[in-house]
């Protein structure tokens, strides 16, 4: 393991704004908004590398310069030494936070409550346009 520990320099760094469907793509968002989810911590992103079986490591020192109020990040290793992938099928970065994109929502830590706004979000948000317009 001792030998592994300096080449976390070459592993991929993950910030949770590249997930994160409440920022832009200007305050750093790297995916299509319908794939995004919200608010994901590290805890969260590190729970769902292991459960692709990706090493990973969480850098809580660490913040995302955009956003430099939010700490942390998560270093992912994708690739043995050999070049081989860890997990055949995630081979880009892109790939990995589409894959834990998808992942975090259905997360254990996160709470029942964060479902129903998201499928009600969608419904008031249109009859709310048409409340403000006949005010």
């Amino acid at each position: 393991m001792n030998g592994e520990l300096p080449n976390i320099k070459k592993w991929i760094v993950f910030y949770p704004v590249y997930i994160n469907s409440k920022k832009t793509v200007a305050e750093g968002r790297r995916i299509s908004l319908s794939k995004a989810c919200e608010n994901p911590i590290c805890a969260e992103i590190g729970d769902c590398c292991s459960h692709l079986k990706l090493p990973y490591a969480i850098e809580i020192d660490k913040a995302y310069p955009r956003d430099f109020m939010q700490r942390g990040r998560v270093r992912v290793l994708l690739k043995k030494e050999d070049g081989t992938l860890f997990n055949p099928a995630i081979s880009s970065r892109k790939q990995l936070m589409l894959h834990i994109a998808e992942l975090v929502p259905r997360h254990p830590g996160r709470t029942k409550k964060q479902e129903p706004p998201s499928t009600s979000g969608a419904g008031p948000s249109k009859s709310g346009k048409g409340g403000k317009k006949k005010r």
